[in-house]
C-alpha cells in the first residue's frame, strides 16, 4: 500500500448539527474522494445543510454514535470500488478538518494501519473539553496502557484507518463505546498505530454526550465495560 495513490472517504456521524455541518464539509481537503454524513435521527436542518455543502447524506433512525458509524461503513461496503482509507470526524466543528492530511500521512507514507488525532493539552482551546472528558480519557488510556501495554493517550474521534483493517475489526458498538472498541480491537489484532497531535476547539452547540449528566455516565459505563471485557479475553 505504501507509495501508491490512496482513495480516501470520510464518515461524519451527525445528530442535530445544522449550525456546524456545512463548515466541517467545506474545510475537508479536496484530496478526499467522498464525504458521507450520517444523520443520526436529526430533527433539524442537518440533512439539508449537508446536502447543500456537497456531501452524500444517509439517514440512520436508530440513536447512537456507533449506529451512525456502522451505517456509513455498510454503505461503503456496498460500493463496487472500495477506498483505501476511512477517516472519521465529528460534525460539530471541534476538530480542524484541514488536518485530515496530517492523519492520513502516516498511512500513505509509512504504511501505518491506524492513526488517532490526539487532542493534546497545548493544542486545545481552553474549555473545549469538559473536566469529565479529560478525566475519562486519562482513565481509559491509563487502563489500556496498564492492561494492554498501549501507547494511546486519547480516545479522540478524529481518526484514520485502512479500510480493510477497519472491516477486519468487525465493529459492533452502537453507542458511546465506539471509539474505545476500535482502539482495543486494534491492540488485540496487532495493528500498527500512531497518534498525531491535533488542534481542538469548542464545539458549535451542546455536546450530546459530555454536555449532559446522562450522556457522561453512559459513556463512562460503556468505555469501562469494553476495557473490562477485553481484559479477560
Amino acid at each position: 500500500m505504501k507509495g501508491l495513490v490512496k482513495r480516501i472517504k470520510v464518515i461524519i456521524p451527525a445528530y442535530n448539527e445544522e449550525k456546524s455541518i456545512a463548515q466541517v464539509i467545506y474545510e475537508i481537503p479536496d484530496r478526499v474522494e467522498q464525504i458521507i454524513v450520517v444523520s443520526n435521527n436529526s430533527d433539524d436542518a442537518t440533512i439539508e445543510n449537508a446536502e447543500k455543502a456537497g456531501a452524500t447524506v444517509l439517514s440512520e433512525d436508530r440513536a447512537g454514535y456507533g449506529n451512525a458509524c456502522l451505517k456509513g461503513i455498510e454503505y461503503i461496503s456496498q460500493q463496487k470500488i472500495k477506498p483505501d482509507i476511512i477517516v472519521f470526524i465529528d460534525g460539530d466543528y471541534s476538530d480542524y478538518p484541514e488536518e485530515l492530511l496530517k492523519l492520513v500521512a502516516p498511512i500513505i507514507e509509512n504504511d501505518i494501519d491506524f492513526v488517532i488525532g490526539a487532542r493534546v493539552k497545548e493544542l486545545r482551546e481552553e474549555g473545549s473539553m469538559t473536566p469529565q472528558q479529560i478525566f475519562g480519557n486519562w482513565l481509559a488510556t491509563f487502563l489500556m496502557k496498564w492492561l494492554f501495554a498501549s501507547k494511546f493517550t486519547d480516545l479522540g474521534p478524529f481518526r484514520a484507518i485502512k479500510y480493510d483493517r477497519l472491516i477486519d475489526l468487525q465493529m459492533i458498538d452502537k453507542t458511546y463505546g465506539w471509539t474505545v472498541e476500535m482502539q482495543l480491537k486494534a491492540l488485540k489484532q496487532g495493528l500498527t498505530y500512531i497518534e498525531i497531535p491535533v488542534r481542538y476547539r469548542k464545539r458549535i452547540g451542546i455536546s450530546k454526550v459530555s454536555g449532559t449528566v446522562k450522556g457522561t455516565v453512559m459513556a463512562g459505563i460503556k468505555i469501562i465495560g469494553w476495557i473490562a471485557k477485553y481484559s479477560f479475553k
